[in-house]
């Protein structure tokens, strides 16, 4: 943390801390309830049609009775973290510095719990605004090791849902599969990642079965459990979502398991 009243100048903690100091005394701007309520409604649009893009959203809210641009949905989706999940032209790159690895899932059978880890994050509604959950899931279990609810878009709190999956397993997988976020493609990640002794695999762009497991678990978390709790902010849906991923682990039968839990298959290997 900076402190003002520190020997050293704020300008040198902030260069220990490689820390921008034009940001120091930046005060977050809240955004408008009329702009959150159409974040929250384009998440609802998202999740039940991910394959809509920005037109057909766009085209959505306006027969819902909304005035609204395409320009204007196309900034809320890119600050909400979402885009389409169909094949699309190369419009947008990783940042620099990224690193893009192959999708190592295609055509492999995947038949063991720690086998593949699946990592991803979604935007969260609250009545007074919005977060990203970040989890991380066993492919094979469909057990969730970690998860945080973040205020951000970061790479920190993926690395921290990394670390704590690594300690609850007490182990790596084989290989960490996620798709091509800028969180998921930095120098970061891809070290975290590495040095654990895992393979990186990403997503193709616009291939929404790549990453399947977590674009079902959205769904399952958002109908089941975010929708229906209607959070007023972080620190209550921190709080229920920590009761939601334990009924989920242990209690939640999964077709997909021939009706078993998570935790029954997971059980013996944490």
């Amino acid at each position: 943390m900076i402190d003002l009243q520190a020997e050293l100048s704020v300008r040198r903690q902030c260069q220990l801390l490689e820390l921008d100091r034009s940001g120091l005394y930046y005060q977050p701007v809240v955004p408008e309830a009329g702009e959150i309520t159409l974040c929250h409604r384009l998440d609802e649009i998202y999740t039940a049609h991910p394959f809509y893009g920005v037109r057909r959203m766009t085209e959505q809210l306006r027969r819902e009775g909304q005035v609204i641009n395409p320009k204007r949905v196309r900034r809320l989706l890119r600050q909400m973290g979402l885009s389409a999940v169909y094949p699309k032209p190369r419009l947008s790159l990783p940042g620099a510095g990224a690193s893009v690895f192959p999708y190592l899932l295609r055509g492999v059978e995947i038949v063991r719990p720690h086998q593949v880890w699946a990592i991803d994050l979604t935007y969260v509604r609250l009545r007074g605004g919005f977060a990203y959950l970040v989890a991380l899931l066993d492919w094979f279990s469909r057990y969730v090791l970690a998860w945080e609810l973040a205020t951000s878009l970061e790479t920190l709190p993926c690395l921290r849902v990394l670390e704590e999956a690594l300690a609850v397993a007490g182990c790596a997988a084989e290989i960490a599969n996620s798709d091509q976020g800028c969180q998921f493609t930095s120098a970061e990640w891809i070290g975290a990642v590495q040095a654990a002794g895992m393979r990186v695999s990403h997503d193709g762009r616009g291939r929404a079965l790549d990453n399947v497991m977590v674009e079902r678990l959205w769904r399952t978390v958002k109908y089941e459990d975010i929708y229906l709790r209607d959070y007023q902010d972080v620190l209550a849906a921190r709080s229920g979502l920590e009761r939601y991923f334990v009924f989920y682990n242990t209690e939640r039968p999964h077709q997909g398991l021939d009706y078993r839990t998570p935790w029954e298959i997971m059980k013996g290997t944490l």
